[in-house]
């Protein structure tokens, strides 16, 4: 057996062309250009390519693309208020804060600055739980991503059994809970699983969210199951791909798999947030 590719670059073309178009509705309905403010902090090289990666999508949906970078030695206080300030700005439609921030910084406190309307990156306590009880709210973008990409290849999930390798809060967390919505039955394993193998080879489904190159054999992977790496480090994957891509039935590459589909579905949810912030204004001046 050979897996066959899930394709993030693919898909996330189809849904960035979606959202141009979506763009474009907006623009001619209500007379502004959506706007997603990209807040960095210090001078991470990977970082910087990552925002120049989002501002470069914006551009070509036809956002707008909102820049602030600050330095390195910014408190934890300085950069809250920054993006309570952007929450507050009727401007602005979505926030990104850009992950990690530097060790001194609280980097919880700053997500939570983050009104729950404009986090199109689903970062806030908020947006975790409203996903979580499905009600509304924004996903995590890079679960979301992931669960777009299954779709895009109809990989049915219900009664399947889900093992998810990282508990990150925005990423192994919240793609459990999207997986569990959809009738997934979910195992969580991390650093302290005692013997990951024998989970890995029971799973209908695998998403490795470590970022630990080559942590999950290919001979651990049941034959037929489902492959998703969102890890990413040395520009590898958590999954030893070609042993892996042996055994599955589906597999994603790293890079070209999860990484687009994260990209594609911030700006989804970026248009979505103007068109709810739109609807808020035009609710707000209907006279009781």
């Amino acid at each position: 057996m050979t897996a066959q590719i899930l394709d993030g670059r693919a898909v996330s073309a189809g849904m960035l062309d979606d959202v141009k178009h979506d763009v474009g509705e907006f623009i001619k309905e209500y007379g502004r250009v959506p706007v997603l403010a990209t807040v960095l902090v210090g001078d991470d090289p990977a970082s910087h390519t990552y925002v120049r990666m989002k501002a470069n999508r914006c551009a070509k949906v036809g956002m707008t693309s909102r820049r602030i970078e600050l330095d390195a030695s910014i408190s934890t206080e300085t950069l809250v208020d920054r993006i309570r300030e952007l929450s507050a700005d009727p401007g602005v439609d979505g926030i990104l804060l850009q992950h990690p921030v530097p060790d001194h910084i609280d980097e919880r406190a700053a997500f939570e600055a983050i009104a729950p309307s404009k986090d199109v990156d689903g970062v806030t306590r908020t947006s975790f739980a409203m996903m979580a009880f499905d009600e509304g709210g924004f996903s995590s973008a890079t679960p979301g991503g992931i669960m777009a990409l299954l779709d895009a290849y109809d990989i049915p999930l219900s009664g399947k059994h889900a093992v998810v390798i990282g508990r990150s809060p925005i990423l192994g967390k919240p793609v459990g809970m999207l997986l569990l919505a959809r009738d997934a039955s979910v195992t969580y394993c991390h650093s302290r699983t005692v013997d990951l193998a024998a989970h890995v080879r029971e799973a209908d489904v695998v998403i490795a969210a470590v970022g630990r190159p080559a942590l999950i054999r290919g001979e651990w992977i049941k034959p037929g199951a489902v492959v998703v790496d969102a890890g990413y480090a040395d520009n590898r994957g958590d999954v030893e791909y070609e042993a892996a891509a042996e055994r599955a039935s589906y597999i994603t590459p790293v890079p070209g798999g999860v990484g687009p589909m994260t990209i594609a579905t911030l700006l989804a949810q970026t248009i979505r947030a103007a068109r709810e912030h739109e609807a808020a204004r035009q609710n707000s001046a209907i006279p009781a």
